[in-house]
């Protein structure tokens, strides 16, 4: 059993993440912003805790982290106002890195999406903009920490029922996959200490989540 901390859960991947891993006897915590929420991620099996992190300094992250065997960030600011995106994808993120590595946390799982690099090419603009550049600083802090550090890049996003097949290409063009089995690769990388130091890109595809995962990179 594992204790893990789940930082911006109420979102879609976080609620079904949560799901999958207190069906499996994990402990969850899902941090959330809004306590209007506490209600269904309670229904998820998580313990909700109301924390903003994106007005928390790193020493408030660390109390709320304390305890815990690993992190998934999977927070956003939702687009629509640059600076908000960069307060939270970016600073807020990094914070929690910080504060992981405070609180004795090893494992980080970063959800960030696939082509998140410092050369992403967005057009400066593009309202898509603020969010590239939050996450290719974020995922380059974080590559630079001493956590057992894997980030997550999936493609494009939908709302289809998961299939739990994928195709890991960390170059693909495009492509699109449901958040349900984005959920069910960050469940199955927590339990996959090999995975550390790895952005595993990924599209909908043919191959098992289990397969894909343990084939050599």
């Amino acid at each position: 059993m594992a204790r893990v901390a789940i930082i911006g859960g109420h979102g879609k991947i976080a609620l079904q993440l949560a799901r999958i891993l207190t069906a499996r006897g994990d402990e969850v915590t899902s941090v959330i912003r809004n306590p209007d929420q506490a209600g269904e991620v309670a229904a998820t099996g998580a313990t909700p805790v109301v924390a903003d992190v994106e007005g928390l300094v790193t020493d408030q992250i660390t109390d709320v982290l304390r305890g815990h065997d690993a992190l998934v960030w999977s927070a956003g600011a939702g687009g629509g106002n640059p600076a908000r995106t960069y307060a939270v994808d970016r600073d807020a993120a990094i914070r929690s890195m910080d504060a992981a590595a405070r609180a004795g946390i090893g494992r980080y799982v970063m959800i960030s999406y696939l082509g998140a690099r410092p050369d992403h090419g967005v057009d400066p603009e593009n309202s898509f903009f603020a969010y590239a550049e939050a996450k290719a600083a974020a995922d380059q802090y974080l590559r630079g920490t001493e956590l057992d550090w894997t980030i997550l890049g999936p493609s494009t996003l939908t709302s289809d029922p998961g299939t739990g097949t994928i195709t890991v290409d960390p170059d693909a063009a495009s492509g699109t996959v449901p958040r349900e089995d984005v959920a069910r690769v960050a469940a199955a990388v927590l339990e996959r200490p090999q995975t550390a130091g790895r952005f595993i890109g990924f599209i909908g595809g043919d191959t098992p989540i289990d397969q894909a995962l343990d084939a050599p990179s």
